[in-house]
């Protein structure tokens, strides 16, 4: 498939875990910030989960719409992906850091937790763990309302 310029264009797969509750897991944290385990995502509120990777270009074109996020209430949560600890604190020093925790996902194990087919992918996980919607892609400036309301529709 190509799009209109005639470029091949990347398949993206919508999550087969949304509806579901994540299963346990612990990761370490990364760049200063503590670890993300699952009872992080428990008890609270609805929380963003973000897969990111220094060595992603769209990750810090969403930057400023994270942090948007932020300023505007949402609690975020990052996994860096495939990374190095140095890669993800230069990669924060550069673009901001929107999050409360970073787990270290060195082997990529989370995109399968989570069904995610790339990076960045952000998630609603509400209270209780279960995921409650899939954002693929980057976050543009567009999409702070939509995730801002998906963040309100899972409490």
């Amino acid at each position: 498939m190509a799009n209109h310029l005639g470029a091949p264009q990347q398949q993206v797969i919508k999550s087969h875990m949304v509806g579901k509750p994540l299963a346990e897991f612990a990761l370490e944290g990364v760049a200063g910030a503590p670890g993300l385990a699952l009872v992080d995502l428990k008890g609270g509120g609805p929380v963003l989960v973000n897969i990111f990777a220094s060595w992603c270009l769209p990750c810090a074109v969403e930057a400023p719409q994270l942090q948007a996020l932020k300023d505007r209430g949402a609690t975020i949560h990052g996994i860096a992906l495939r990374d190095e600890p140095a890669d993800v604190a230069g990669f924060l020093a550069r673009h901001g850091n929107p999050f409360t925790r970073i787990g270290q996902d060195p082997g990529g194990r989370m995109m399968l937790a989570f069904g995610a087919s790339g990076v960045p992918e952000t998630y609603v996980v509400d209270a209780q763990g279960v995921i409650r919607y899939q954002h693929l892609g980057e976050i543009r400036a567009e999409h702070v309302d939509l995730l801002m309301a998906e963040l309100e529709k899972a409490k």
